[in-house]
C-alpha cells in the first residue's frame, strides 16, 4: 500500500513539476509564450521540446497548417470558436436572394501569431474571420448576376472573393490560400433542402 502511494506521489510530482518546465510543440504547430513580466513574447517556439519558467510563463499552441473554413449546412453555429459557418445569404446584382456554401483555406503567418494573440486573442475566428467572410461574400455576390455566379463567372467570383479576403486578412497575419465555392443556389432551394 505504501509503495503504491509512493509511486502515485512520484508520478504526480514528475507530471506537475516537469511538465511545468517544458512545452512540447508538435509538427504543424508553434507555441506563443506569455511571460508575466514581459507579456506575449515576440519569438515563437517551433516544433520540438522547449524550456519555460513554470508558474511565470504560459505557452499556447497555434496551428500553422492549412485551416479549412467550411461554409455548410452541417455547421453547428452554437460553437463560436469552430472553423466554419452556416450558408451565407446574399443578394446578387439582379436582386435575387441566394445562399452560398464553400470552403476557404486559410493559414496563420508564423511570425505574426504573437501579434494575433496579443491584439485579437484566441477567438480570432469569431472576431475577425467569420464577420469578414460573411461581409465579403455578400459584397462580391452583389457585383454579379445570379446566372453568372452559378455558371460561367464562378471562377471570377472565387478570384474576386479571394482578393477581397486577402486585402483584409493579410495585414492581420492570416493568409488566404484558396476560395472554393461548392454550392450557390436560391434561398428557397436552401430552405427546401433544410426541411427534408
Amino acid at each position: 500500500m505504501a509503495e503504491s502511494l509512493d509511486k502515485l506521489m512520484y508520478s504526480f510530482v514528475m507530471e506537475d513539476v516537469l511538465k511545468g518546465f517544458f512545452i512540447y510543440v508538435p509538427p504543424g504547430y508553434v507555441a506563443c509564450v506569455y511571460d508575466l513580466g514581459r507579456g506575449v513574447l515576440k519569438k515563437v517556439l517551433t516544433p520540438g521540446l522547449h524550456f519555460k519558467i513554470p508558474f511565470w510563463q504560459k505557452a499556447k499552441l497555434f496551428n500553422t497548417q492549412t485551416l479549412e473554413y467550411s461554409i455548410s449546412r452541417e455547421f453547428n453555429p452554437e460553437n463560436e470558436r469552430a472553423m466554419g459557418d452556416i450558408p451565407i445569404a446574399a443578394v446578387s446584382e439582379d436582386g435575387k436572394r441566394l445562399g452560398v456554401e464553400g470552403t476557404i483555406l486559410l493559414r496563420l503567418d508564423v511570425h505574426q501569431i504573437p501579434a494575433i494573440w496579443q491584439t485579437i486573442g484566441e477567438d480570432f475566428i469569431a472576431k475577425i474571420i467569420r464577420p469578414t467572410v460573411r461581409s465579403r461574400i455578400r459584397m462580391v455576390a452583389s457585383r454579379f448576376q445570379m446566372e453568372g455566379i452559378v455558371g460561367a463567372k464562378r471562377d471570377a467570383v472565387e478570384t474576386e472573393l479571394k482578393n477581397e479576403l486577402e486585402r483584409i486578412f493579410y495585414s492581420r497575419g492570416i493568409y488566404v490560400e484558396n476560395v472554393l465555392l461548392s454550392e450557390i443556389a436560391s434561398v428557397q432551394e436552401f430552405s427546401r433542402t433544410a426541411e427534408k
